[in-house]
């Protein structure tokens, strides 16, 4: 769904262009890193079987072998012997921020919310990445979290505790350090931050059922009284520097 910005730093560490492969792919609060593709000595967007950016981004690169490589944001990581920094949080996705229009809203009398995007993907136009390292407070949609029922990032996940340790896995998805999902350096997992609480969309402009609904309701449905759909995790991120 998306990242909220709670209590972050300053400014994000910058917009940078994204895997081909992935960038359209992002829901936003996954960990990211840098991979380095392979940039040709003459730029351009369209070189066949080469990682395709906008022209501003082939300003720059490693000298590598003698071969020329530019940075690329990616979510992709290896399960151990994990080194690649910086790690930070994406900030761009498919869902809630990711189209330029919204959602189509249309159907018998404009009740109906379709899942099309109407409009680009916002990261269509530029193929960048906007990405987050400083240290703060983050809530992450928890589709974009390890889905993981018993062990994942979930308010299902009975032995959670406030506090704990998070990494995250070869997919970039937020977890609990403690679980075997979780990616590792040499056997001991890359932590980036601490768990803080679970949310609902804090909204009470909409106001959710269980604030309203009575048990002994006249409509006599009482399943309209429910526990709290919790929609985020909020995190404290520190990832893990050296």
């Amino acid at each position: 769904m998306s990242l909220k910005l709670l209590q972050p730093g300053i400014q994000p560490l910058g917009q940078f262009d994204g895997v081909d492969s992935e960038v359209l792919t992002f829901k936003g609060g996954e960990i990211c890193t840098f991979k380095y593709v392979t940039t040709s000595g003459q730029p351009g967007v369209t070189t066949a079987g080469l990682d395709q950016a906008a022209y501003d981004v082939f300003d720059g690169y490693i000298n590598a072998s003698g071969t020329f490589k530019r940075p690329a944001v990616t979510k992709t990581f290896a399960a151990t012997s994990m080194t690649a920094r910086p790690l930070m949080l994406s900030d761009d996705g498919i869902t809630g921020y990711g189209t330029l229009f919204g959602s189509v809203v249309g159907g018998a009398v404009g009740q109906t919310v379709t899942s099309a995007g109407l409009g680009p993907h916002t990261a269509t136009g530029s193929g960048k990445m906007t990405c987050w390292d400083k240290p703060g407070l983050y809530a992450v949609s928890l589709d974009a979290c390890d889905t993981t029922v018993s062990t994942g990032l979930q308010p299902t996940n009975t032995s959670l505790v406030g506090g704990d340790p998070l990494g995250f896995t070869i997919a970039g998805l937020l977890t609990p350090s403690a679980t075997g999902a979780a990616v590792t350096n040499g056997g001991v997992p890359v932590n980036v931050g601490r768990l803080v609480e679970f949310n609902t969309n804090q909204s009470l402009v909409t106001t959710p059922n269980y604030l309203v609904a009575a048990l002994n309701s006249p409509s006599g449905n009482v399943s309209s009284v429910q526990p709290r759909a919790f929609q985020f995790a909020t995190i404290y991120f520190a990832p893990q520097s050296n």
